[in-house]
């Protein structure tokens, strides 16, 4: 059995009910134009809360899924607490949410096309935030714009994505966020990409838990991360996994795992 089916119609029924806003005071908006996705896409921004007290540049971290990451009310199944993980640790980094686009979060989250799901615009996706979020973003705020401190990191279909940016943009993203990565979706494409690739260089965090409901989550995960381990010696330990004992595949093994997974990665 797959996570997918379940977790689309989750997204869709998307039940906010009437919860009041959890997002931080130092979250805000903006939106911006896809012409690749032909779709205007809110953008969320999480600034240090001495950002405006200091002329300090910061490391960004690129997040799928926007509405999930800093507030309830948006949410379709928890938040992750972003904000307050990253706050109580007085993080210095900055975090951009770019959120889904519903039903079209299947096409931009994944790299390949599925003969049953569909999807495949993860391309399109990428380009829109190496070529016009990234650029803007960099103009904006006081960023660090190389790769070391250029984090992408997703969880499900945002897993797949994260690893698919560090193959194809390694100049862009250095350091990966691969939680409970949905590998199964285009696994025969994934491995003809891999078997064509010669480098790997991303620092990259391996996550996800023995009670997913995939039989296939950890060997997946492995399997990538073996394909990682041959392109570059262990001993640079770049690359880190964990597997939660009675993790599932939810917000709370995402939410629960973040603050180390950031701490790790930077």
């Amino acid at each position: 059995m797959r996570i997918l089916p379940v977790f689309l119609l989750i997204l869709f029924l998307n039940p906010t009910f009437a919860q009041e806003s959890t997002a931080s005071q130092n979250i805000s908006f903006f939106t911006l134009e896809s012409p690749q996705l032909k779709i205007n896409k809110k953008i969320w921004i999480y600034l240090p809360a001495n950002y405006n007290n200091t002329s300090k540049r910061y490391p960004v971290i690129y997040m799928p899924d926007g509405q999930n990451l800093f507030d309830a009310k948006t949410s379709y199944a928890g938040e992750w607490n972003i904000d307050e993980t990253l706050d109580s640790i007085k993080a210095q980094v900055i975090v951009i949410g770019i959120e889904h686009g519903g039903e079209k979060r299947i096409d931009e989250l994944t790299p390949f096309k599925h003969e049953k799901y569909g999807g495949g615009k993860a391309d399109d996706y990428l380009d829109f935030i190496v070529n016009n979020l990234k650029p803007k973003i960099d103009a904006t705020f006081r960023t660090k714009t190389n790769a070391n401190n250029t984090a992408i990191i997703g969880s499900s279909l945002g897993g797949l994505l994260s690893f698919y940016a560090a193959v194809k943009y390694p100049e862009v993203f250095g350091k990966i966020g691969c939680f409970s990565p949905s590998f199964w979706f285009g696994r025969k494409e994934m491995n003809e990409l891999l078997s064509k690739t010669e480098n790997f260089t991303a620092k990259i965090y391996f996550l996800c838990g023995d009670n997913e409901g995939d039989a296939d989550v950890i060997t997946d995960m492995e399997r990538i991360e073996h394909w990682v381990n041959t392109k570059r010696c262990e001993c640079k330990k770049l690359n880190k996994k964990v597997i939660v004992k009675g993790g599932q595949h939810n917000e709370k093994l995402w939410r629960e795992s973040f603050k180390k997974a950031y701490l790790w990665l930077f």
